[in-house]
C-alpha cells in the first residue's frame, strides 16, 4: 500500500511539474505572440529623467541612452525627440546629457519613466510631415485595414510596413525623403494594429499569417494604378515582404524588397525576445514548442520566405550587429546568397528594426542608390 501511494504521489508531482512547464512555456512565448504595437520590446530598459536644460535632456546612464543618432522618447504620457549624446555637457557621473530637439506631445520632468522607441514621429503624414494624403481602406482577409496614402507622379509606389514593437508611425522616419522623389507611399497597419482587424486567435505569427495583409495592400496598389511596386518592411515587416514576394499572386508587379532587421528566423527571436524577459534558458524550448501549438507556426523562414533561390527581385538588407533580436549573421548569410541580386547595409550601435535612428543619413543614402534603378 505505501508503495502505491508513493508511486500516486511521483506521478502527480511529474503531471504537475509537467503542467507548470507547460504553463511557462506558454508565458514565455507571450514575449513574441502578443508583443503590443507602440510599447517597447523586452529588454529595452526604463530610463529616468534627471534634468531638463534648453535644447538638453539628462537621462540614467546606460548603453540604451548612449546609443548613437536621433530616437524618440516615450512614456506613458509624453513623446520626445532626442539627438546625439552632449559630451561636453555638464552631468552626474550616472547620468547621459542628450540633445533635446522636440518634446511631440506632453511634459518631460525629473523622474518621469521613459524609454528609447525607433518612432520619432506621432500622428499621420500631415500632422507630423506637413505632408498631403489620404486615409485609406484596403479591403483584407479579415476586413478592412487602415492606411495612410502619400500621392506621388511615379508609377512604382512604395509600401511600407512596421514590425514588432512599432506601429505604422514608424513609415514617418523616410516619408519625407520618399515623398522628396516623388514616389507614392502607402504606409499599412495589418491585423493586430490599431483600428485593424484582430487576429482569431487574438496572437502575433511573426508574419506568417500577417503577410496577407500585404498582399491585399499589393493589389490595392495595383488597383489604383502602380506598375511597380517596392516593399519596404522593418522587422516581422520585412519578413512579411519576404513571403509576399514568394506567395503573392500579384508578385509579378514587384521590383525590390528594402528589408529592416528582417526576422529571418521566428525561433530564434521568440527565444530572444523570450530571453529578454529573463525566462530560464532550460524553458524557451518550451516557449518555441508552446508558440507552435499556438499558431502553427512550423517552418522556420529561413527555410522558406527567406531561401534565397526564392528572391527574383533587387533586395536591399538594412541590418546590424547589435541587433540582438534577429540575427545579423542570418542577413549576411542571405546577402551572400545571392551577391548579385542582394545588397547589405550594415549600420553599427542599432538596436533592433532602429537603422535609420542610429545613422539617418547613412541609411537614406543607401535608400537613394537602391531605389534610383528602380523609379
Amino acid at each position: 500500500m505505501r508503495t502505491v501511494k508513493a508511486t500516486a504521489a511521483a506521478v502527480t508531482m511529474a503531471l504537475a511539474a509537467g503542467a507548470a512547464s507547460v504553463a511557462a512555456g506558454r508565458l514565455a512565448s507571450d514575449a513574441a505572440l502578443k508583443a503590443p504595437p507602440g510599447r517597447p520590446l523586452p529588454g529595452e530598459p526604463r530610463l529616468t529623467v534627471h534634468a531638463t536644460a534648453a535644447g538638453q535632456v539628462a537621462l540614467t546612464r546606460d548603453l540604451a541612452a548612449l546609443r548613437p543618432g536621433t530616437y524618440g522618447l516615450l512614456g506613458d504620457t509624453t513623446h520626445a525627440v532626442v539627438g546625439p549624446v552632449l559630451g561636453t555637457a555638464s552631468h552626474s557621473a550616472d547620468t547621459v546629457v542628450r540633445r533635446l530637439e522636440r518634446v511631440t506631445h506632453g511634459t518631460l520632468r525629473p523622474g518621469d519613466k521613459v524609454w528609447f522607441t525607433p518612432n520619432t514621429h506621432t500622428g499621420d503624414p500631415g500632422s507630423a510631415l506637413g505632408l498631403d494624403h489620404e486615409d485609406v481602406e484596403i479591403p483584407g482577409e479579415l476586413g478592412a485595414l487602415p492606411a495612410w496614402f502619400v500621392p506621388g507622379v511615379r508609377s512604382t509606389w512604395v509600401i511600407s510596413v512596421h514590425g514588432l514593437g512599432t506601429t505604422r508611425e514608424l513609415s514617418l522616419n523616410v516619408m519625407e525623403f520618399l515623398a522628396s522623389r516623388r514616389f507614392p507611399v502607402l504606409a499599412l497597419a495589418y491585423r493586430g494594429d490599431l483600428g485593424a482587424p484582430r487576429p482569431p486567435d487574438g496572437l502575433g505569427h511573426l508574419g506568417e499569417t500577417e503577410w496577407r495583409d500585404l498582399d491585399a495592400a499589393i493589389r490595392y496598389a495595383v488597383r489604383n494604378g502602380a506598375r511597380k511596386v517596392v516593399l519596404h518592411g522593418w522587422s516581422t515587416g520585412a519578413t512579411m515582404a519576404l513571403r509576399a514576394a514568394a506567395h503573392s499572386g500579384v508578385r509579378d508587379r514587384l521590383s525590390g524588397l528594402i528589408l529592416d532587421s528582417p526576422v529571418l528566423s521566428w525561433q530564434t527571436t521568440l527565444r530572444a525576445l523570450a530571453g529578454a524577459r529573463r525566462t530560464p534558458g532550460a524553458l524557451l524550448p518550451l516557449a518555441v514548442r508552446a508558440a507552435q501549438g499556438r499558431t502553427g507556426l512550423h517552418s522556420d523562414a529561413a527555410a522558406e520566405g527567406a531561401d534565397p533561390d526564392l528572391l527574383k527581385v533587387p533586395t536591399l538588407i538594412v541590418h546590424g550587429p547589435d541587433d540582438t533580436i534577429a540575427p545579423w549573421t542570418l542577413s549576411r548569410r542571405l546577402a551572400a546568397a545571392r551577391p548579385n541580386l542582394i545588397a547589405l547595409h550594415t549600420v553599427r550601435h542599432a538596436p533592433h528594426g532602429a537603422m535609420w535612428n542610429a545613422d539617418p543619413m547613412g541609411y537614406e543614402e543607401a535608400l537613394r542608390r537602391f531605389l534610383t534603378p528602380l523609379m
